[in-house]
């Protein structure tokens, strides 16, 4: 079950063989908020719904957004960073790298609230007493006499990103804002605007607009930000997650409480974290044809991850620094990693292995995706679905021209609907895996934002070995009336548009942990009882299929008298047999051949029996239920299998001399 924050393609993978940390291309993330503080964005705007009478300026939503994705992030990436901009503002605030104020002139009305940097504690206290307007924050949210120049806001986050990033692989400036034409008619200022957009693309800083209509005015992306915001993401171009800027991702206009709430929905599909499981991966559609590919996992089970362990011994809590020590069992001696050696038993001997012929026995070539046939979409059946599918997007890296033939690939499977059977090896050392290659459309929620970007799913399939028959059963079909009425109880039960969403039903258990660690850090008041969304709702399925409900049992009654009646009535004549009519029935039962009955060995007769065996090397004629009867008399293990039962009896008789 998917917990409450965006989903992460960023956790291991759970494999047979051991994972390599090395193949995974880690991104941190670094996103900073540009908020604009003007008349306008401060103006609140009343609700649209007559039952929210609440007032929302896109400001304080802004601010809410960015206060909700700074609690996520310090749960889900406690490695990224993130800041806080407000510009339009009447006072200015700046530092350095040396945390030394730079004064008012150098970027005038802009104010940097929270340093690009790891959130901490107080950051977030300080932004929640923004949001809530408590303290200084009504000094601080007061629009400018003066329009701000967009060239110096620019200039100031390219100083934050230059001094606070530098080596972040994504940096990423989210402007929010209801001006789409801060300049007007000045082509110097919309001149200078661009070179510092340009400046900031050079760095590798992708800027993401986050556009709020006004009630009387569409926001035109084409009057000024057009101009500054570049269609593809400098720092990870073939990421799925990434918009363009001109998406219809605009925000609701004149419903303040809806642009909070399209806000967050856009800043969350722009805030996944982009870790590649494998890039540049060869996808083969036949001999000497390749492109190249990368792959992420977007659906994966969430847990809480324990970053360190704290001592809590002395009166001051501290962090654990654990290390691992291995020891001979016989003499307590520190053993060397190089006197270690991987062995398997076969034949009663260990045969050791090198560490190299153990990752050549494990070797199935370079990884790859070899496209080996095609089938139709229906012979895939539903149950197939033995882990989690892999989603592939193209990449030039490689391959130039690799997005032209994995798009026609994609379309192509999209009309004839079918889908490719591929060899799958995903990085070295893995084992290869059949998988099905699907294409998959893209789906947009209803604000307009995407929420899984168009690309290819590889859902690897089971094995001979992974299939189990399902066990055989004698019960009866039920009756075609309760077949129907059954079935309309279903249809009524159905969720909403027929789909599921993994985001509305977080892990009750994963989010009472992250709101217990909220409350201490914050200081906050500690909940009473956790929030599941995964309770079902009583009222509703009453309200919807109560009815249908009743007309079922009502029908099971009926079939049920139905079949009562048809069956023979039991005969009440019957007189209890004599003596000597049981004594007749025995005679003519002792001519059966009787059951035999067990006797239970004592254990000094089953030790000497194993003991008989072991000396003339017959032991694996023995029985499992001698083999567990010994192991347990001398006080041994007797789970498992007839090899691992025999294996364990040779090394007790084997320590023992005789």
């Amino acid at each position: 079950m998917a917990d409450g924050n965006p989903y992460r393609e960023d956790e291991v993978v759970e494999e047979e063989e051991e994972i390599d940390e090395s193949s995974y291309k880690a991104v941190k993330d670094a996103v900073l908020f540009a908020i604009d503080v003007s008349d306008s964005m401060l103006a609140p705007r009343p609700s649209t719904d007559p039952k929210k009478s609440i007032q929302e300026s896109p400001t304080t939503a802004a601010l809410k957004c960015a206060y909700s994705f700074m609690q996520q992030r310090i749960i889900s990436n406690p490695h990224d960073m993130m800041g806080v901009l407000l510009y339009g503002t009447q006072a200015s605030k700046f530092y350095d790298e040396d945390e030394n104020s730079r004064g008012d002139l150098s970027y005038p009305n802009c104010y940097l609230f929270a340093d690009l940097d790891i959130p901490s504690a107080q950051e977030v206290k300080d932004l929640r007493a923004l949001v809530d307007d408590e303290g200084e924050a009504r000094d601080i949210l007061v629009p400018s006499e003066e329009p701000v120049s967009m060239a110096n806001v620019l200039f100031c986050a390219n100083q934050i990103f230059t001094s606070k990033a530098p080596n972040f692989v994504s940096r990423r400036l989210f402007i929010v804002t209801d001006n789409d034409n801060p300049h007007g008619a000045d082509k110097a200022l919309r001149s200078a605007a661009t070179v510092r957009a340009k400046d900031l693309y050079d760095l590798g800083v992708s800027i993401e607009l986050f556009p709020i209509s006004r009630p009387d005015h569409e926001f035109d992306n084409s009057k000024f930000y057009d101009d500054i915001i570049y269609k593809t993401s400098p720092s990870d171009p073939d990421a799925p997650a990434y918009l363009q800027s001109g998406s219809k991702a605009s925000t609701a206009a004149g419903d303040g409480i809806s642009l909070l709430n399209t806000l967050l929905s856009s800043i969350n599909s722009r805030t996944v974290p982009r870790r590649a499981h494998f890039t540049n991966m060869p996808l083969e559609l036949g001999p000497n044809l390749r492109i190249s590919v990368s792959g992420y996992i977007l659906f994966k089970r969430q847990e809480p991850a324990r970053n360190s362990y704290i001592w809590l011994g002395d009166e001051k809590p501290e962090i654990a620094k654990g290390v691992t020590t291995q020891i001979a069992d016989d003499t307590t001696r520190t053993i060397e990693k190089w006197e270690i050696k991987k062995a398997y038993k076969f034949g009663g001997e260990q045969v050791a292995f090198a560490p190299d012929e153990l990752k050549s026995l494990r070797d199935f070539g370079e990884p790859v995706i070899r496209i080996i046939g095609f089938k139709p979409l229906t012979a895939l059946p539903i149950w197939a679905n033995v882990k989690h599918p892999h989603f592939i997007y193209p990449s030039e890296e490689d391959y130039v021209g690799s997005t032209r033939v994995f798009s026609a690939l994609h379309q192509t499977l999209l009309r004839e609907k079918k889908m490719a059977l591929v060899w799958f090896i995903a990085r070295k050392a893995a084992g290869p895996v059949l998988g099905a290659m699907m294409a998959g459309e893209e789906k947009i929620d209803e604000n307009g934002v995407q929420k899984y970007p168009p690309g290819m799913w590889i859902v690897p399939l089971p094995f001979a070995d992974d299939i189990r028959q399902n066990p055989e059963t004698s019960l009866n079909v039920a009756p075609e009336p309760l077949i129907d009425q059954m079935r309309m109880i279903v249809q009524q039960l159905q969720l909403p548009k027929a789909s599921y969403e993994p985001l509305k039903y977080p892990n009750p258990s994963l989010q009472w942990h992250y709101r217990i660690l909220q409350a201490l850090a914050l200081d906050e008041d500690l909940p009473e009882k956790p929030e599941d969304k995964t309770i079902p709702k009583y009222r509703q399925i009453d309200k919807r299929a109560g009815d249908y409900v009743l007309s079922w049992a009502d029908e099971l009654d009926k079939q049920y008298g139905q079949v009562t009646a048809a069956k023979p009535a039991p005969t009440s004549n019957l007189v209890k047999r004599g003596a000597k009519d049981q004594a007749s029935a025995f005679d003519d039962e002792t001519s059966k051949p009787s059951k035999k009955v067990k006797v239970e060995e004592s254990p000094e007769s089953v030790e000497e029996e194993v003991r008989s065996h072991y000396k003339k090397g017959t032991l694996s004629k023995l029985t499992v239920v001698t083999l567990k009867s010994f192991l347990a008399s001398q006080g041994r293990s007797n789970v498992g299998k007839k090899a691992d039962l025999l294996e364990r009896v040779e090394e007790f008789l084997e320590s023992k001399a005789f």
